[in-house]
């Protein structure tokens, strides 16, 4: 069973966490309000930080080439330190 989490009343869903990088309490600090609309988040650890960064299915009509979910490899790899632990959570519902 995958782990979930709730953040401003949207629950989140860990669906991949590469090299432990998912750390609950850390992404709940850094969770930012700008965070809510989209659809997955990537969190990536370099020099012992989490960055947060949102991402829209390839479907939403608000989402351009950079921040399609299906461009995270590139984001990977043009973006975060080299072997960087990594996590993503998926939006799956709002408890409004």
């Amino acid at each position: 069973m995958s782990e979930k989490v709730v953040v401003n009343n949207i629950t989140y869903e860990v669906i991949e966490n590469v090299r432990d990088g998912w750390k609950e309490a850390s992404f709940l600090q850094r969770y930012s309000d700008i965070l809510n609309k989209f659809d997955y988040i990537v969190g990536d650890w370099g020099y012992e930080q989490l960055r947060l960064r949102g991402f829209y299915e390839d479907t939403h009509r608000k989402a351009s080439y950079d921040t399609r979910i299906s461009t995270l490899t590139d984001y990977i790899l043009e973006y975060c330190n080299f072997g960087c632990a990594y996590f993503v959570v998926k939006k799956i519902k709002s408890t409004d």
